[in-house]
């Protein structure tokens, strides 16, 4: 047992390896962690060769994508400003000024000049060249969207270069070579990778006084966002932001640490329990929080400072004005209050820097916390002794649920799957009795289904609602150009959430109305016996993890064995009325380590989406979200915490799709006792109110059982059923 034990370890380590060498996803290749590496002269001349005509669709004669944006003038706009500012090459990364996945459409700076509008991606534009990064989930979108002035570097492609690789390739004969790039709109982490290595190439990184894309973006660009800014009540919440700045103190105390910059917009939402609404699908607002452990002083920056701390409340389950909520003055100005209280004042990106740069300065100061995500521009103006970049106190509570943020995880999901499956018993009667529905018009209706749930604020993301090939494209958005009808004969893939005050969801389920072919069943059951997989995995906890891309295997292994393999992580984090995508965790093989990666921990929540894509065909992905939880086991070992997943997605799986010969007996038996669960859990309400729906989720969750004849798997008929029941009551 002990050599079989030691076999299954080696070729478990060692494709790990493989497929981390096979996608050659090196830490340089991830926007935010540059190479490091020299490139060879051969090796300059192969990238300096690479063009937008080795892109499919930009050699002459073909067809040009209704999607493709004509991104010529601003170009030529930005080489102008370029030449102006003395760069030879300008960096536009996809975040804002906080590092945000998915930005204000104010800040959508790399969407504008480049064409691309998925949320991940970078752009290099040099005085006669120009090349996007982005990774597998947009690869069929980038081709559609950018025009031949674009070089796609496709990351993880074997022989695509890293950014500063090409940078140092396209810039090699260029004397006093300098790239640019705005400092508060690049992480200093990133800074300091790319400084590090183009200075040993004689190649300057110098910061731009301005944002270069900003100042040509004159014309339809959209206002800065300045919405209302609403307390959280504690029944959602579960903790007083007061409670929560104290435990900042402690966790700084033990950290040896004076003050820290939230720079973050999830975590200066989550530590002072506010929500607003600057981010489309997110209820953030532009803000910073600076945290002194000196006089216990908090400082909040927000847009409009003056008006929001006594304007009334919008959210009906708010009965707090905002300086009421924070305990400060009207003004802002703690003076004369008593316990903690928080001093507001207007956001105002150089003000803060000098007030970062005058606490980091004090002699009363030994050490300033910043997360791995803060800007240059104010990491900068902390002295390197004095700097400790890592995960902050706030990120890692965040993550962690307590006790009223799980169960309000739970139930908003409950809330969640009654919407999803009153849209689908619907959507599926219209589709087969030849309704025309739509990829955007179902998209519409499942929204309006979805808001009429009890504390929904609108949905967590814009709804991927793809049919056939359009499901392909892994983060597909339905828009009037690319629309598709849903019918009987195509895949359709619909990915969609919600945001609700006392929980976020995000729930991908894969339909066939119609009759699918022997090998998307395949495609189907093989992704399904992934994420039953992962779901049903036990850990042990230990000092050095697991971290989520040392179990994101588990999921890919049904489809690794015959050869097949998708191009994103297998889960990612979630929020609490926050984002749909939250760090620092997450589940992913799909590109290198991240500095702030963290281990799996009681508490929180991932996503479990495993997915499988064909190209101009079709794409199928089944996505729940799991809550980390301490699990029970046979046997107990000394003095160690085995650690599971509850999963809190209640939707259940399309038997038309599942090929039951595939499913292993344990596969079969989490699957029954999950569908069991949704009947247990959401069953009553549906049969009461929505008498489709139930029949709809009823016909989806009855039992898997294996005839005796066969090991097929079948669903049993009603007659059957009584049949076993009474022979068994004969039987006792």
């Amino acid at each position: 047992m002990m050599g079989r034990s030691i076999l299954f370890w080696i070729l478990f380590l060692g494709a790990e390896f493989l497929l981390a060498e096979g996608l050659q996803i090196l830490a340089d290749e991830h926007p935010h962690q540059r190479a490091r590496r020299s490139v060879s002269p051969n090796r300059r001349a192969e990238i300096r060769n690479m063009s937008p005509t080795d892109r499919p669709s930009c050699p002459e004669g073909q067809t040009v994508p209704p999607t493709r944006v004509n991104t010529t003038e601003r170009l030529a706009k930005l080489r102008t400003e370029m030449i102006s500012a003395g760069i030879h090459a300008y960096i536009i990364p996809s975040e804002d000024a906080h590092q945000s996945e998915y930005p204000s459409d104010y800040d959508l700076r790399r969407k504008y000049i480049s064409g691309l509008s998925g949320s991940y991606g970078l752009a290099v534009v040099t005085r006669d060249q120009a090349a996007v990064w982005t990774d597998g989930r947009y690869f069929l979108q980038a081709e559609g969207e950018l025009d031949c002035n674009w070089i796609l570097m496709k990351m993880g492609e074997s022989g695509v270069p890293s950014s500063t690789e090409w940078v140092i390739s396209v810039l090699a004969s260029t004397t006093n070579a300098k790239v640019g790039a705005y400092p508060f709109l690049i992480n200093s982490g990133s800074w300091i990778s790319y400084d590090t290595a183009l200075s040993k190439e004689s190649i300057t990184m110098t910061p731009t006084s301005e944002d270069l894309v900003g100042k040509i973006w004159t014309t339809g660009r959209p206002q800065e966002p300045n919405s209302p800014i609403n307390a959280l009540p504690m029944k959602f919440a579960g903790r007083s932001w007061q409670d929560k700045i104290g435990d900042m103190h402690k966790a700084m105390e033990e950290k040896e640490v004076d003050a820290m910059i939230v720079t973050g917009l999830d975590e200066t939402a989550w530590l002072l329990n506010l929500r607003a609404a600057d981010i489309a699908y997110n209820p953030f607002f532009l803000s910073y929080i600076i945290v002194e452990k000196q006089g216990n002083a908090t400082t909040l920056y927000i847009k409009n400072a003056a008006t929001k701390l006594t304007q009334n409340q919008t959210d009906t389950e708010t009965t707090e004005k905002l300086y009421q909520h924070l305990n400060t003055g009207t003004n802002g100005d703690c003076t004369g209050r008593t316990g903690l209280c928080v001093t507001v004042l207007e956001y105002d990106p150089v003000a803060v820097q000098e007030k970062v740069r005058t606490v980091a300065n004090s002699d009363a100061t030994q050490m300033v916390m910043v997360s791995f995500s803060c800007n240059h521009a104010l990491s900068s103006v902390i002295p390197e002794a004095k700097r400790l970049r890592e995960n902050t106190p706030v990120a890692i509570a965040k993550a962690k649920k307590n006790e009223v943020e799980r169960n309000g995880m739970r139930n908003s999901h409950k809330r969640d799957a009654v919407a999803l499956i009153t849209f689908m018993a619907e959507l599926e009667k219209k589709v087969k009795s030849n309704v025309y529905m739509t990829e955007v018009s179902a998209a519409l209706d499942l929204k309006t289904e979805r808001m009429k749930g009890l504390y929904n604020r609108g949905l967590s993301f814009n709804s991927i609602s793809a049919v056939g090939s359009n499901g392909a494209i892994i983060h597909y958005s339905p828009s009037n150009l690319t629309n598709k009808q849903i019918t009987t004969s195509e895949m359709y893939l619909l990915d969609s959430g919600g945001q609700y005050l006392d929980g976020t969801t995000d729930v991908t389920r894969t339909f066939h109305f119609g009759t699918p072919s022997k090998y998307e069943k395949e495609c189907y059951t093989r992704v399904l016996m992934g994420q039953v997989d992962l779901a049903r995995f036990k850990f042990a906890k230990t000092k050095f993890g697991p971290y989520g891309r040392e179990i994101d295997a588990i999921a890919r292994r049904p489809l690794w064995e015959v050869g097949l393999q998708y191009r994103h992580g297998t889960g990612h984090g979630i929020g609490m009325f926050l984002s749909v995508h939250e760090g620092p965790g997450r589940i992913s093989l799909s590109h290198a380590p991240f500095e702030s990666d963290s281990p799996l921990d009681d508490g929180q929540f991932f996503s479990d989406e495993p997915g499988y894509y064909e190209d101009e065909q079709f794409g199928i992905r089944l996505e729940n979200i799991f809550m980390v939880k301490e699990v029970e086991t046979t046997y107990k070992f000394p003095n160690t915490t085995f650690l599971g997943f509850e999963t809190v997605t209640l939707v259940p799986y399309e038997p038309s799709l599942i090929n039951y010969d595939l499913l292993s007996q344990s596969q079969v038996d989490w699957i029954n006792a999950y569908h069991k669960r949704i009947m247990d859990t959401i069953g009553e309400e549906l049969r009461g109110n929505k008498p489709e729906a139930y029949n709809w989720v009823a016909a989806r969750t009855r039992p898997i059982t294996r005839t005796v004849s066969s090991s097929t798997v079948t669903y049993p008929s009603f007659a059957l059923l009584s049949t076993i029941l009474i022979s068994l009551f004969v039987w006792v």
